[in-house]
């Protein structure tokens, strides 16, 4: 800890600080004492001197309770193990001057506070704020939910937002991180400029996915961005699917947004099968409805957006469907303690195109469950029935499943005469081809290439998992639910997904790890376990391993899986489309194969370059805020590129939100420039010239 002695005179002060030994004196005064030379250049009035561990001051009293501070704030930071640079030298001044001279804010946080905020660790470094007002800036993120950040180039606003978004994915605090920005440097429209829809639009988000590459493993990326996960799309093109709500619907090739749906189109009807869309209507602004399901399940309408439902006495009646308006609904939700309205399931499996995949799917469940498959050993599968290590041999062409003790077996290459040594585990190249070469238990998850085949090869998949790690849950009197329990969040989530395509339905719960007692291995459990129970439509059997079917189908199989209205609750306002399909019933697949509409909803949005934004666009991006989301818009207002005599949505919005509970206004100044440091004074001297050309009438 510093240690100071001071000692004044009329005219002079003086001041000694102690380095702590566990401090290099390099550490404090920089390579070749460049840290020192900046000190030395903000206080010309002081005489600084370094003798052994010990640093002295001798000048002005103002001066020197500075450089005192100064030093006491440089040996926080070092403390935290965070280096001390030139640039947060300097930036520590700044701000110990400006609350030195009055213009701080009361209560101002200090320098260490400042550059020990640590935002993102990624790729060997971390990302922080770096200056006072970046600090408030993403403190503003963590309290609200709109935040507009407005400041110059250069100042971190994007990036910063970008970091706190990635930082909200990890932490599970959303699900979806949403990266848009106005086109419109070019002059032109998309649609006239050559080349590909991609080509087309990456210029003009290539900036964002810079960003992203230094927050992320670069291999993840793609990955992320195929699942949905991550978003990286122009604000004209997220109009043509906010303009409605941008539900994702499922058609045979895969999830896609309602928004671009045109006519002619195919979705996936209640049958499982493809269905051409019709009709695009828009209808407007409307108020908004969340409607939840008893498994979890929801989407959002408007409260005349019509449901195909049916009660208890409609069933026992053998009634057919009624069609009730949202609105008919709220606040009769119940029959006594019963869930009034039932909601129609798939009444088939999901219909999706053949892709070759280059495992056995029955065997990439089995391995997915009880497979070991680091990478680091010859992979390996632990099972008590011998059925299943048959099963396995039978399903691996040129492997060998060998028993190597107790549960243990060793899938090994089936050696020909004439191999060479160097060849490759048939199972190994499969996972790494795959990406599941070296996952453990904790991040295991199906291959897309699984996830969008057919309903045998997704089935095969699924019985393997539940062979493997799940089970029939037998109930007295009642029929039989299948249970599966994993470690993986994702896996979790892609057993539901599979269930849920095959036109069951699937409930989740958490089992911490901690208090957990142990399990045969006799090692405590790390992970939480993520338990699943499902109920399969009749004909879709679970399971294939002999003693877990035979205790299935005695216990009268699962049931007929079934969802309810659980709830009704009012979600703002938003604008609001219908599509029209050619199905029988109206009926089309959405988001967790509902069969209704759905929004943007626990996610993360960045929209960059607001100034070129237009009020109506705007407007249109913050009403697309859904449950549990956040949205940060960023943009410099001096350099707005729309057409002569179109006002910025940005400057118009302050107006408008200004005062609004849960929206904040984060300005950054030139002193925030985190860029080379001749970008800030470039931007005081067009500032300056803007204010001299404004008060002189040029």
């Amino acid at each position: 800890m510093t240690q100071s002695d001071t000692a004044q005179t009329q005219a002079q002060a003086q001041a000694r600080f102690a380095v702590p030994a566990k401090h290099p004196m390099v550490t404090v005064l920089g390579s070749g004492d460049s840290l020192l030379r900046v000190i030395e250049q903000a206080f010309p009035a002081a005489d600084i001197h370094v003798r052994g561990n010990e640093v002295s001051a001798v000048g002005p009293p103002g001066e020197v309770a500075l450089i005192q501070r100064l030093f006491d704030e440089m040996m926080l930071v070092l403390r935290t193990g965070q280096p001390m640079t030139e640039d947060a030298v300097e930036r520590s001044i700044a701000m110990l001057r400006a609350s030195d001279d009055g213009s701080a804010e009361p209560g101002q946080e200090t320098p260490a506070e400042v550059l020990t905020q640590n935002i993102l660790s990624s790729r060997g470094r971390t990302i922080r704020p770096k200056t006072l007002n970046q600090k408030r800036y993403v403190d503003a993120i963590d309290k609200h939910t709109v935040v507009f950040g407005i400041g110059p180039a250069g100042t971190g606003k994007t990036y910063l937002a970008m970091a706190k978004a990635v930082q909200a994915l990890q932490s599970k605090q959303v699900t979806r991180i949403i990266l848009t920005r106005p086109a419109v440097e070019a002059g032109e429209r998309l649609g006239f400029l050559p080349g590909t829809l991609y080509e087309k639009i990456d210029p003009y988000l290539r900036p964002l996915y810079d960003a992203l590459h230094d927050m992320l493993d670069p291999d993840s990326i793609p990955r992320l961005m195929a699942a949905g996960t991550i978003e990286v799309a122009p604000l004209a093109y997220m109009r043509g699917r906010a303009q409605p709500l941008f539900t994702p619907v499922l058609t045979p090739d895969g999830w896609r947004p309602i928004g671009e749906l045109r006519v002619g189109d195919l979705v996936v009807g209640s049958n499982g099968e493809p269905t051409p869309v019709l009709g695009v209507y828009p209808q407007g602004e409307k108020d908004i409805y969340r409607l939840s399901a008893q498994d979890g399940s929801w989407t959002l309408c408007c409260d005349e957006h019509l449901w195909t439902v049916r009660t208890a006495s409609d069933r026992r009646r053998g009634e057919r469907w009624r069609v009730l308006e949202t609105k008919e609904m709220i606040g009769n939700l119940r029959a006594g303690h019963a869930r009034r309205y039932e909601l129609p399931m798939l009444t088939a499996p999901v219909q999706m195109p053949e892709q070759a995949v280059p495992m056995d799917p029955y065997a990439l469940g089995l391995l997915l469950g009880d497979g070991c498959l680091t990478g680091s050993t010859t992979p390996s599968f632990a099972t008590e029935d011998q059925e299943l290590a048959a099963a396995l041999e039978t399903a691996l062409p040129g492997v060998s499943v060998r028993h190597r003790g107790g549960p243990d077996y060793v899938l090994n290459r089936v050696k020909s005469p004439g191999d060479v040594i160097t060849l490759a585990n048939p199972v190994t190249a499969a996972l790494r081809q795959l990406d599941l070469l070296g996952v453990r238990s904790h991040s295991k998850f199906v291959p897309e290439v699984y996830l969008r085949n057919t309903a045998e090869v997704r089935l095969a998949v699924l019985q393997g998992l539940l062979d493997s790690d799940g089970g029939p849950v037998t109930q007295t009197g009642r029929t039989c639910r299948v249970q599966y329990s994993t470690a993986s969040i994702t896996l979790r989530d892609d057993v539901i997904g599979l269930v849920r395509s095959l036109g069951g339905v699937a409930y989740t719960r958490r089992r911490l790890a901690e208090g957990r007692a142990q399990g045969t291995a006799l090692a405590a459990h790390v992970h939480d376990s993520h338990v699943v129970d499902i109920r399969l439509p009749e004909g879709i059997e679970p399971f294939r391993l002999e003693r877990k079917r035979r205790t299935y189908q005695q216990a009268g199989g699962g049931g007929r899986p079934m969802r309810f209205i659980e709830s009704i609750e009012p979600a703002g306002r938003e604008e609001t489309v219908c599509i029209q399909v050619a199905a029988e019933d109206s009926l089309y697949v959405t988001q967790d194969h509902l069969l209704t509409h759905n929004t943007l909803n626990d996610a993360f949005i960045i929209l960059d370059e607001a100034q070129n934004t237009n009020p109506e666009q705007m407007k249109m991006f913050l009403t697309r805020l859904g449950f549990d989301s956040k949205i940060v818009i960023t943009g410099d207002v001096t350099q707005i590129d729309l057409p002569g005599g179109t006002r910025s949505g940005l400057k118009q919005v302050q107006d408008i939100l200004d005062g609004v509970p849960d929206v904040h206004f984060s300005r950054l100044t030139s002193q925030d420039v985190v860029r080379h440091k001749l970008v800030g004074r470039i931007v005081d001297a067009y500032e300056k010239y803007d204010t001299q050309n404004g008060q002189s009438g040029k």
